[in-house]
């Protein structure tokens, strides 16, 4: 596999403490965009597009050729861009393979029907542990990284890894692992797997909290930095005192306020379900289910 340095360009919304990356080859105009964004209004039911137009901005203004819209993962605070981007902009959405059990098991909970499918064929292309795929001249290898998710993966590019939620900052810690299909074991050993990539590897997060310390959002850390000072997983701590902590900690958080429109719309590759017969949209919100 070649090793080159791509370039990226992280654009964070504060709402949503969401990162989205351009990933972008230096020696082509090729670029991936990795976990975009569709701003929405609660409240009021609303979607809008302020931060995927600021994307579409970036890429006309630079004559950039977007050949994927990567997701790490089934996001569960955010809404995904991915169908507008990919009307604007064109690129093939692409998602781990294990989507379909995100799907099983989400679309039991939200009583998606029959007409859903549950075989991840809403999404360009499904990547397995292990393959490799290319962003113009830059080589990129897919690791499967459950846990946070049973879907996760994580991209590897040259000297650089998109780590969806496995990881945050070192002093913010790691991803929960109790939504359906989660798993702090799968967490812990997923953590290792990307801890396993050189030292110097950098690592781009997909959501940033600040913490009593920092008053500055942050995205970017090393493989290194990470063994060393994650307050979940560095100085070697083991599986079982992961486990009993990722526990005990999930047990104590609230479900995150986007999770109900999110998984709908993200487990269906950011599309909207089909309107109603009255030419509506809706979304449904399962009770005491979650």
């Amino acid at each position: 596999m070649r090793q080159d340095t791509p370039e990226i360009i992280t654009y964070f919304d504060e709402p949503t403490n969401a990162a989205c990356h351009i990933v972008k080859d230096p020696a082509s105009n090729n670029v991936a965009i990795v976990d975009s964004i569709l701003d929405f209004d609660a409240a009021a039911g609303r979607t809008h597009t302020t931060h995927a137009d600021m994307l579409i901005e970036e890429v006309e203004k630079n004559g950039w050729e977007v050949a994927w819209i990567l997701e790490t993962h089934v996001h569960a605070d955010h809404l995904s861009g991915a169908p507008y981007l990919a009307q604007k902009l064109g690129g093939k959405i692409a998602i781990g393979a294990n989507i379909a059990t995100v799907q099983k098991t989400f679309g039991k909970i939200f009583n998606a029907g029959t007409e859903f499918e549950m075989d991840g064929s809403q999404f360009d292309r499904l990547f397995e542990d292990g393959d490799v795929f290319e962003i113009g001249n830059l080589d990129a290898a897919v690791l499967h990284t459950p846990g946070h998710t049973p879907a996760c993966v994580t991209y590897v590019i040259g000297n650089a890894a998109l780590i969806g939620d496995t990881l945050f900052m070192p002093d913010f810690g790691t991803a929960r692992a109790d939504f359906p299909g989660g798993s702090a074991t799968d967490l812990y050993n997923s953590i290792q797997r990307i801890l396993s990539l050189p030292d110097e590897t950098r690592l781009f997060l997909c959501h940033d909290y600040k913490t009593k310390t920092r008053d500055t959002f942050c995205w970017q850390t090393t493989v290194a930095e990470q063994k060393a000072a994650n307050i979940h997983v560095g100085g070697g701590k083991s599986e079982e005192e992961f486990v009993a902590f990722r526990t005990a900690r999930d047990g104590q958080l609230s479900m995150p306020k986007l999770i109900i429109p999110s998984i709908q719309v993200n487990m269906n590759a950011g599309k909207m379900p089909e309107p109603d017969a009255d030419g509506n949209v809706y979304l449904k919100m399962p009770i005491n289910k979650l």
